[in-house]
């Protein structure tokens, strides 16, 4: 055992409030105690390297651990530990290193890597063919990109071109991406926090939240919510277009029934257009391949990404409507890699591969035996308050007795997981976010769901009273 890496924390390092909003912050005081007990001499020497080499930033460097080698729904440490992956950023709808999509991305690195700007490849096109005839309703134009934040810079812009308007409305606690236009619609402070004046006419309303409402709507949903978006609407007279996830990934907050088609009939008769990001939740996550489509609501622009090339290649697109064809005289992305015929084929390779293997269902079989499994484990423990989710894409909310966020005990659970072997986001400061590979197998499952009823009987061995059971209402899975 070794000390973890002596990494100074700079000038605005632990000693500012760190916002619990997009996942687990590394400045944990249990991060350095795991870090102490679990990290051995070779990688911690790497970690100080990684630390030494890398600008530092919360929640990614300095890093908890160096990873070796991955595949299928595990992930293995330089030390030969393997854990089950139940994050895996969102990319590994596929499973890790995906026999298929490398098979793939091998065969395009023998001929043609990449494509030089004025030119296009069959890949591309092909992949561009694909989406139009995937996603639903009239989305048939893309572009593509390397990554979800220049995806949605384009969806931005396109917007504008289309409306002559350039306000947006987006959601409070939303992400949309780390650059400057994709925290300005973005609504989490850790990421807006200390940065400056960010892009004007980014207006933001409160997120549909069933469970917390802040209209006074629980019990009865009234759709308050989506009505203070008209109420913004009517006020500005020239928003642009609405931007939101149509459920929200990190603490998997699931839309009240209506609100999107409530929304969708707001933006219409206002002139403004709706745009998804499903950058982490598309591609069979949520037991349908696009979000949008479980919901039942199609937008005029969709954003896709991550998982979209199979966990090996960067790869995101923009699908709008064949009307919305409105910028041949603007540059609206022109990325050195934007017709990448590498990610041309890992996307192709993942699709096939999801279509072929039936993905999207095994996602909703799947994660309904994880949400059976799930609440009755809620029966039993009374810290966990609610668990929701949709397909593999599930949230598990910690509360104390008083039903207050259980910051300090999530933080608990994550780390006495990853010593049992199993990885997941904690969001919120409360929320464990589990988003296994779409791959994932019954008996793995099985494995991650004992690790994580072991580790919060560890902090909760009170079981639910009948007073904790009134308290919480009938807590209920909050799915579609």
């Amino acid at each position: 055992m070794t000390d973890a890496p002596n990494v100074p924390p700079g000038n605005r390092g632990p000693k500012q409030s760190i916002p619990l909003s997009e996942g687990d912050v590394n400045f944990s005081p249990r991060r350095r105690e795991w870090q102490k007990s679990e990290i051995d001499k070779e990688t911690a020497y790497w970690l100080n390297e990684d630390a030494r080499y890398f600008l530092h930033q919360s929640l990614s460097t300095p890093c908890l651990n160096v990873l070796d080698s991955a595949h299928g729904s595990c992930i293995q440490d330089l030390q030969g530990r393997q854990f089950l992956d139940f994050h895996g950023n969102s990319v590994h709808q596929v499973g890790f290193r995906n026999e298929a999509v490398i098979e793939a991305v091998t065969e395009q690195l023998a001929t043609l890597p990449f494509c030089s700007r004025r030119y296009t490849n069959i890949p591309a096109i092909k992949l561009a063919r694909r989406l139009a005839a995937l996603a639903p309703g009239r989305l048939n134009r893309s572009l593509f990109v390397p990554g979800g934040a220049e995806a949605v810079g384009i969806a931005l812009k396109l917007a504008r071109l289309a409306t002559g308007r350039f306000k947006t409305i987006s959601l409070w606690d939303s992400f949309h991406g780390a650059s400057i236009e994709t925290i300005s619609i973005g609504g989490e402070a850790l990421f807006r926090h200390g940065i400056g004046p960010l892009l004007p006419g980014s207006e933001h309303v409160p997120p549909p939240t069933p469970h917390k409402c802040l209209f006074g709507c629980e019990g009865i949903c009234r759709l308050r919510c989506a009505d203070y978006i008209d109420y913004v609407m009517e006020k500005e007279g020239d928003i642009a277009a609405v931007i939101a996830e149509p459920i929200r990934s990190t603490v998997v907050t699931m839309p009240p029934p209506g609100y999107w088609q409530r929304v969708r009939e707001i933006c219409d008769r206002h002139g403004a257009l709706l745009i998804f990001d499903e950058i982490p939740v598309c591609l069979g996550r949520t037991g349908r391949m696009f979000a949008c489509e479980a919901i039942g609501v199609t937008p005029d622009i969709l954003v896709i990404g991550k998982g979209l090339g199979g966990g090996v290649i960067p790869m995101a697109a923009v699908i709008a409507r064949d009307d919305l064809n409105v910028g041949a005289d603007v540059a609206l992305g022109h990325y050195t890699h934007e017709k990448s015929p590498l990610g041309a084929a890992a996307a192709i390779a993942t699709l096939d591969f999801i279509e072929q293997e039936g993905l999207p269902e095994r996602a909703s079989a799947m994660g309904s035996y994880m949400l059976d499994r799930l609440l009755a484990m809620q029966k039993r423990y009374a810290i966990i308050g609610d668990v929701r989710g949709l397909g593999l894409l599930i949230g598990i909310e910690l509360v104390n007795l008083t039903g207050e966020p259980a910051n300090d005990e999530a933080d608990h659970v994550m780390y006495a997981a990853l010593r049992a072997g199993l990885s997941f986001k904690v969001s919120g400061g409360n929320v464990i976010t589990l988003t296994p590979p779409l791959t994932v197998s019954r008996s793995e499952v099985d494995e991650a769901l004992a690790i994580l009823e072991k580790c919060i009987t560890e902090i909760s061995p009170i079981r639910v009273t009948s007073t904790h059971a009134e308290a919480r209402n009938g807590s209920k899975v909050n799915g579609l």
